[in-house]
């Protein structure tokens, strides 16, 4: 039978379940409407914060298993950076959350090169973090973080200026970055392959080091808002191309995708998954989507060097990528 996100253990519907009823509960919850949450300071009225945490995942388990832990911190970093890009926000402090199963130096020491390496990149302050040591707790360990930055109150990207026939530039991901490694590791194991066996796509790596390849932090986003119109931005991150439903009810026509990175091939061949799956699964090749009017489109390329992959479309036909259906 082909692999699916929900046999590995993962299952989208049922994620969202628990997070309409842990919101559920709060009534201090404010409104959130894309992928960051906004909120204002009594002192400053022009500007808003916006504030996004998120975790390595089961990436972590792939750097246990060969013991290199210097790039899942960069991961760390970009899931929320990216994350504080989608509202138009300038990312500026990150802390980091550490849970270690027991005290190790030399991981803790490699851990922090990949997060002054995530912060270089992304020009921002590692102003603080918690560290735990948590035996009957955790396995290894987990990292997590939170980012903060700002927007003017006037630059906020929402998505409501987003209109049918507006473009969609994709931007080139790096790999698999930090999302769907569950049925990733699901799939190779049932494969019965080693971590450290070498990718058949690039034999001078291993699958794991593939695998662990970090994830982009998309900076040239931040010149892109500056100097181009920009209608919604889109973090391709867990369940895949339905992130696009984020930012828009309207519906997106993919009809020239980027083509997939080579481990995304190595994974659906695999684990004999559908498209349907891969493209409600992983990035596919697409880490970062921005819908921009059509008289942007040469400057946002120019600026980016991404590619108009598709368009905005009518609702009722929901999101497409190629002849793919992913919802109606």
């Amino acid at each position: 039978m082909p692999w699916t996100y929900a046999k590995a253990g993962v299952d989208i519907k049922k994620e969202q379940g628990v997070v309409k009823a842990l919101s559920a509960e709060m009534t201090r919850i404010k409104e959130l409407k894309g992928f960051s949450g906004l909120f204002e300071l009594p002192f400053d009225t022009q500007h808003l914060l916006a504030i996004s945490t998120d975790g390595v995942g089961s990436k972590v388990l792939i750097a246990a298993e060969l013991n290199k832990w210097d790039t899942i911190s960069i991961d760390c970093i970009a899931m929320n950076v990216n994350d504080v890009y989608c509202v138009g926000a300038t990312p500026i402090a990150f802390v980091d959350y550490l849970a270690m199963e027991k005290p190790d130096e030399l991981i803790a020491a490699e851990i922090g090169k990949g997060l002054e390496e995530g912060a270089r990149i992304a020009d921002i302050s590692i102003v603080g973090g918690e560290t735990a040591i948590l035996p009957e707790l955790v396995n290894d360990l987990d990292l997590s973080g939170t980012c903060v930055g700002y927007v003017s109150k006037d630059r906020v990207i929402r998505g409501e200026k987003i209109e049918i026939g507006d473009l969609v530039l994709g931007l080139k991901s790096s790999g698999i970055h930090s999302n769907g490694l569950t049925l990733a590791r699901k799939v190779i194991e049932a494969a019965g392959l080693d971590y450290n066996s070498p990718f058949e796509y690039n034999p001078s790596i291993s699958i794991g080091e593939e695998l662990l390849t970090p994830t982009r932090i998309y900076t040239e986003v931040l010149e892109l808002l500056e100097r181009c119109e920009v209608h919604g931005l889109a973090h391709i991150t867990g369940s895949g191309f339905l992130k696009l439903r984020r930012i828009t009810y309207l519906g997106f026509d993919i009809h020239d995708p980027l083509v997939p990175n080579d481990i995304f091939k190595f994974i659906q061949e695999l684990g004999n998954i559908t498209d349907e799956e891969m493209y409600k699964t992983f990035n596919m090749g697409m880490g970062f989507a921005v819908v921009i009017p059509k008289s942007e489109e040469q400057e946002a390329i120019r600026v980016t060097g991404g590619k108009i992959v598709g368009e905005v479309v009518e609702r009722a036909r929901g999101i497409k990528v190629g002849d793919v259906k992913l919802e109606v």
